[in-house]
């Protein structure tokens, strides 16, 4: 007799272990969560530096983009995880909100009713467990777990008063009444380990007998029953099988996974499917349009001496810090490498702020960025309003095929006149007195590139994703749009998209802790259950410095 449960949900994800966690927490309802990767046993999923080798290769789909042509053909790694956890699993662990503003905009602008900043705070609230805040922005009895860095260098101080020499001011807080600023990320550990999704909300469910979980197992399409969701098939180990559904099918395959379910199924732009050879079930032209990430660009300096993590390296320091870490839970293991950083202006006239900066303690942390042979550091830039608009597309009708990622980067001009900018304000702060005593020498760009055409090479050579794609599944009321503010898909029963695949637009900071919210947001959706009441408290609305009101 074929097994069959209430909900079943796509993707062991940052939102998909939400939904599982507190749908599941209702005995009377069974719950399937399916994950295409394996779990997260390894101790590299726990230590906070295992960070380093992750987005090399390591759990993960091992994508890349079609070639950026308005980045001179460059094609891009693109990691998007395959782990129980997903992105929350092998993140750099920051947990950064963005700006009131932006969810305003999906309220206001995109006509998402409930998306606001005081509809969503609330749910931000829930999820969180945090060990100092503890006030109108922040909850502490959550299961996902939110600390201060416990390993950040001396340099980590040099850079922030670095800031505040270039009129960066310090923030305790990014997520409280003001965003602009420098200062320390607050980042998902708990008790000096990873907290991700699987850890702090799938974890505590997993002994529940109604919720089941599923890895290594690969959903292969969703089954349509005239305009109802039926259930889904599964791949494992080569063979299909399906299983059915009473209630709703839970999208939460990422921005990249969703679509491409979506299409594989049959749901999707007519026109793009049938090129490929699959049967239109249900005509959805936004289906795998309005993909956007934030870029990075970033400057590589040498130390003037061993003040960054870089020499950890060494086989016998590593295994030293390894025994520190195992004997107190303190040291250069705790370190999730991008503990400081600051949100700035590139656009003196951006209502709030449009630049991220993420301080690395160390060089050659992420894939495709230069390991220098001494001790360095690495300050990230990235442009976090970007205008472009990309598509998520198949390349065929085997879905053993790779999707055609295309960010689009730069499709814009005004995207990379801002990015650039951004590169240049990073040069700044890392030649500001403060860091002197630190720095060697800019290694990366370098003190000849000066010229545009030169640093435009070299943003095109050396630009890499910040791992935040979105957008591709938007909600919203327009023809373009693929789910209603209540996360179904329009047109079809039983079937909702509940991850960061349903932004309208991307929030101006690091995307997994808004991933969450919205796993948290959609299991009330679900459930049938009323919304949280709406946060009451102003929050400052004027997130703009002095030189941007002149």
């Amino acid at each position: 007799m074929q097994k069959r449960y209430d909900y079943i949900i796509t993707g062991g994800g940052s939102s998909g272990c939400v939904l599982a966690a507190r749908l599941s927490e209702d005995p009377d309802v069974s719950v399937l969560l399916i994950e295409a990767g394996g779990a997260d046993r390894h101790y590299l999923f726990h230590w906070p530096a295992g960070f380093a080798k992750m987005t090399k290769g390591i759990a993960s789909w091992g994508w890349s983009t079609v070639p950026q042509k308005h980045m001179q053909n460059r094609v891009l790694w693109y990691t998007q995880a395959k782990v129980i956890g997903g992105g929350s699993s092998i993140n750099a662990q920051v947990y950064t909100r963005g700006n009131a503003r932006d969810y305003d905009d999906w309220r206001d602008v995109a006509g998402c009713e409930g998306w606001g900043f005081r509809d969503v705070l609330p749910y931000f609230k829930r999820a969180e467990g945090n060990e100092r805040f503890d006030d109108d922005y922040h909850g502490t009895d959550g299961p996902l777990g939110v600390c201060v860095p416990r390993a950040a260098l001396p340099i980590c101080d040099a850079f922030i008063r670095a800031g505040q020499q270039m009129g960066i001011p310090y923030n305790p807080d990014f997520n409280g009444h003001r965003q602009r600023g420098i200062g320390y990320f607050q980042l998902t550990q708990r008790n000096a380990r990873r907290c991700s999704a699987s850890v702090g909300f799938l974890d505590p469910a997993r002994s529940r007998r109604n919720l089941t979980v599923m890895i290594g197992t690969e959903v292969a399409r969703i089954v349509l029953d005239g305009r109802r969701a039926r259930g889904v098939v599964v791949r494992c180990d080569g063979v299909e099988s399906e299983i059915a559904c009473e209630r709703e099918v839970l999208v939460t395959s990422g921005a990249i996974g969703s679509p491409r379910l979506l299409m594989l199924s049959g749901i999707g732009p007519a026109d793009h499917l049938g090129s490929v050879g699959i049967k239109v079930l249900h005509d959805l032209p936004g289906v795998g349009s309005n993909l956007h990430d934030h870029l990075d660009l970033c400057v590589l300096c040498e130390c003037s001496g061993d003040h960054s993590y870089d020499g950890i390296l060494r086989p016998d320091r590593t295994m030293l810090a390894g025994l520190q870490y195992m004997l107190f839970k303190s040291g250069p293991v705790v370190s999730s490498l991008f503990e400081t950083g600051a949100f700035w202006y590139a656009d003196p006239d951006a209502r709030s702020p449009d630049l991220q900066f993420h301080f690395g303690q160390g060089s050659g942390i992420e894939k495709g960025i230069v390991k220098l042979d001494r001790p360095g550091v690495t300050l990230n830039a990235a442009f976090i309003r970007p205008r472009s608009r990309g598509t998520v597309r198949l390349a065929s009708a085997d879905p053993n095929d790779v999707p055609l990622i295309d960010p689009n980067y730069w499709a814009d001009p005004y995207d990379r006149e801002m990015s650039l900018r951004g590169l240049e304000l990073a040069r700044q702060i890392m030649a500001q007195p403060a860091l002197r005593p630190f720095i060697a020498r800019e290694a990366l760009p370098g003190p000849e590139a000066r010229d545009a055409k030169t640093l435009l090479e070299y943003a095109c050579r050396m630009a890499k994703t910040q791992h935040h794609p979105v957008g591709t599944c938007r909600m919203g009321h327009d023809e373009l749009a693929v789910v209603s503010p209540d996360l179904k898909v329009h047109g079809l029963d039983g079937l909702r998209v509940c991850d960061a695949s349903v932004m309208p637009s991307i929030n101006s900071s690091n995307t997994n802790a808004p991933t969450i919210m919205i796993g948290e947001k959609a299991s009330d959706l679900v459930a049938g259950r009323p919304p949280l009441p709406a946060a009451l408290f102003d929050w400052e609305r004027n997130d703009r410095p002095q030189f941007a009101d002149a």
